[in-house]
């Protein structure tokens, strides 16, 4: 079966913008914007915080897959994925094999300065911030570059800028 390029797939770190940028770039491109956390948190009825706290990463890691093979089955959307959604080598074929991925690249101190606010990170709760993203990238680093058709570096970039550049190369690809 021939990938499916009519499906845009974001992934990178969390703080990369992929969520934002994503809304952007459906717009750009007439596409339906989703979101796996936010289909995730629909349909559980609570925040993912939450589904750390009570099932903890494993739990939240099932749900994620089971969440992706729901939105490969659509068409012509962008999806914005969890930073971690890569870990899954199940993950990694579905998103290769349905859909053009674009690998949002950021910095650790774009990454630090981006998040250093957010509650909304599990992964961050009762951390030092900045060891934990680097250990997290040297894990998921080499992930998001083994199964990216399109890299975009976001460090100094407006989200308007990367979004018009994801375009740019997606209509290249």
């Amino acid at each position: 079966m021939p990938k499916n390029k009519n499906n845009i797939f974001l992934i990178g770190p969390m703080g990369s913008g992929k969520t934002s940028v994503a809304k952007k770039l459906s717009a750009k491109l007439g596409k339906q914007f989703v979101d796996t956390d936010v289909k995730i948190s629909n349909k559980t009825g609570v925040d993912i915080n939450y589904i750390f706290d009570v099932e903890g990463e494993i739990g939240f890691r099932k749900r994620e897959e089971a969440t992706l093979k729901e939105c490969i089955l659509e068409n012509n959307i962008v999806l914005s994925t969890g930073g971690g959604i890569v870990l899954s080598t199940k993950n990694r074929l579905l998103l290769k094999k349905h859909g053009v991925v674009v690998y949002l690249e950021t910095s650790i101190e774009s990454q630090e300065a981006r998040t250093s606010f957010s509650k909304n990170r599990p992964l961050l709760k009762n951390t030092e911030h900045k060891k934990t993203l680097q250990e997290l990238m040297l894990t998921r680093g080499p992930l998001y570059e083994e199964i990216a058709d399109i890299t975009i570096n976001t460090d100094n970039k407006s989200l308007e800028e990367v979004a018009t550049e994801a375009s740019s190369k997606i209509n290249e690809h």
